[in-house]
């Protein structure tokens, strides 16, 4: 059977996008760039993170990565796929995300539609605190 590993986001600048979801999402951080990293990155061209056309986003516990990566076109239309978000303090969290660079979209009865920097569509509802 099947379990899910990792989420790939398509973006432009995989760096910034890596840094919001980090930023946005409890218990996660960028991967830390080592030196065999930043080794391999210059081997391949790539001057270094802020360069890297792929960005892997780690959480601290369990749960699926994200990786940032690298795409030439832009965003057209509607994700076909987004991720939902729970806060207890949705109101404020709104506030928090849009801080980091988010764009509400539309509020509907029970949940916000927000984009991420680069356009890609999520959801957040709120949860009981």
């Amino acid at each position: 059977m099947a379990r899910l590993h990792d989420i790939v986001i398509d973006c432009a600048h995989p760096a910034v996008t890596a840094r919001f979801w980090a930023a946005a999402l409890d218990g996660y951080s960028v991967a830390p760039y080592d030196d065999a990293e930043l080794a391999r990155l210059r081997a391949q061209g790539i001057a270094g993170p802020e360069d890297d056309p792929t960005v892997l986003v780690e959480p601290s516990g369990g749960g699926p990565r994200l990786w940032c990566q690298l795409v030439p076109e832009p965003k057209r239309v509607k994700n076909r796929l987004h991720l939902d978000l729970v806060s207890g303090a949705a109101e404020a969290e709104i506030g928090r995300l849009a801080g980091l660079g988010a764009t509400v979209l539309a509020r509907h009865e029970d949940h916000w539609v927000l984009a991420d920097p680069e356009g890609n569509e999520f959801c957040l509802f709120p949860t009981a605190s």
